[in-house]
């Protein structure tokens, strides 16, 4: 793994990073009705991310990093697998909802993290926490309130999951730290790969789509693979309250690229995406002061 520790060019990285990934949405609206192949979306992001990860592994460390498979334990595939949860559940969300829901459900994820590591890790969350979540929960249910159209409310139900899957994979990370962390996505790709191809061989469907959607169905998974990288790499030299910060591009991007008339989707929020969003934002923002106070990092690597 490549050390990083100047603070002023891991920054960048972990910008550039949260760009890349704020792109996913904009390229799931430019593919041909995704509602209507979801599983083989899963099946070709789920193998890019899988294939993608080894070889990046196999140039870092060489022809033995099929050893970290041994050292993944049971949180390794428990973490994995609430990641590809996470992954499976993001389709399902953003074609049933706005892309500004989705993401703003992803942006929650901090605070579902914290719950989850109150309850399974007995990790104690303290008083500024709690009202960190508590204007988190206002924002989320201000948004459900708004979601009065047809599929809307399902689109936002699957993206809480897929917060709570990111959160799961988060929380295994800490339950056993000596887990390959790279190898742990690697294993969430391989579970979106296997369960998509149980779901199309019993729905008797072909794996693959057209060639335009299979072409963005690698794309997304690319760039998924791009920004864990750099993310990665540059997450060792900045506090976490700068890491939950700088992570908003993903979510401020996404809205973004899907509304800017540039690239012809046009989705604007509705405003109780906007008020929702803003609680959370807020609550975001308060949460990274008070990591950074407490002088906390986190990496993935």
């Amino acid at each position: 793994m490549i050390e990083l520790k100047n603070e002023k060019i891991a920054v960048p990285l972990v910008l550039f990073a949260g760009i890349l990934w704020s792109f996913g949405p904009l390229v799931v609206r430019y593919m041909d009705q995704p509602n209507s192949v979801p599983w083989q979306y899963i099946f070709g992001r789920g193998l890019t991310i899988f294939i993608l990860l080894n070889l990046y592994l196999y140039f870092e460390e060489g022809i033995n990093f099929y050893k970290n498979y041994k050292k993944i334990g049971k949180s390794g595939l428990i973490g994995g697998c609430g990641l590809g949860i996470a992954m499976i559940s993001f389709i399902y969300s953003i074609t049933n909802t706005t892309a500004a829901i989705t993401l703003l459900c992803l942006a929650a994820m901090p605070f579902f993290t914290a719950l989850l590591a109150f309850l399974f890790l007995k990790e104690r969350i303290s008083f500024n926490v709690w009202v960190s979540i508590i204007i988190a929960t206002v924002g989320i249910i201000i948004m459900a309130l708004g979601n009065n159209e047809k599929n809307s409310m399902i689109g936002f139900i699957f993206g809480i999951t897929s917060s709570i899957g990111f959160s799961v994979f988060s929380v295994t990370l800490r339950w056993r730290k000596e887990t390959p962390k790279f190898t742990t996505v690697a294993i969430a790709g391989l579970f979106c790969f296997l369960v998509a191809t149980i779901m199309i061989l019993s729905k008797n469907q072909t794996f693959f789509s057209s060639s335009f959607n299979s072409s963005m169905f690698s794309l997304h998974g690319t760039l998924v693979c791009l920004g864990l990288i750099l993310y990665s790499i540059g997450s060792k030299a900045i506090p976490a309250a700068e890491l939950t910060l700088l992570s908003l591009t993903e979510v401020i991007g996404g809205i973004f690229w899907v509304w800017l008339p540039l690239f012809g989707i046009n989705e604007v929020p509705s405003t109780n995406t906007i008020v929702g969003g803003f609680f959370l934002f807020v609550s975001l923002t308060y949460y990274s002061l008070i990591m950074r106070w407490n002088k906390r990092h986190i990496a993935l690597n």
